[in-house]
């Protein structure tokens, strides 16, 4: 006969083994993510704003369009020159974002230095997609 005591002793080894995937999880994810934000923002820095756009999550895709992109970073990219270095300072692992819907997303912060702007964040957001790839589902650079 089960206890009461051994029921708990159950969850909580059932929820220390969840813990315990999940950690082994997040590295991997934040490994795929740093990979598909590096390679999306090297779009961006060579002038390939369409493309960039193109190779977004659908979340990102819906929430501007294509044409409203290739505006918006055209005006904020070219002035800043080229990207002399580029660092990531922070990858965090998230299923929540305010304003998007529930999933699996690593935000991270690069520390980036422009030809013409010594000192930047960039923060670009994957979201795993249900096919397992990441895309970026949001970009910002301050």
């Amino acid at each position: 006969m089960r206890t009461p005591r051994m029921g708990i002793g159950l969850g909580v080894a059932i929820m220390a083994m969840a813990a315990a995937t999940i950690g082994r999880a997040e590295p991997a994810a934040r490994d795929g993510a740093v990979e598909a934000a590096s390679a999306w923002l090297a779009l961006v820095d060579n002038g390939q704003y369409g493309e960039s756009w193109e190779q977004a999550a659908s979340f990102f895709r819906s929430a501007v369009t294509k044409p409203q992109w290739e505006q918006t970073i055209g005006g904020v990219r070219p002035p800043l020159g080229q990207v002399s270095s580029r660092v990531v300072s922070s990858a965090e692992y998230t299923k929540s974002l305010p304003g998007a819907p529930d999933g699996r997303y690593v935000v991270i912060q690069f520390t980036t230095a422009f030809e013409h702007k010594a000192s930047s964040v960039e923060t670009v957001t994957p979201m795993q997609q249900p096919d397992g790839t990441w895309r970026v589902a949001g970009y910002y650079i301050k």
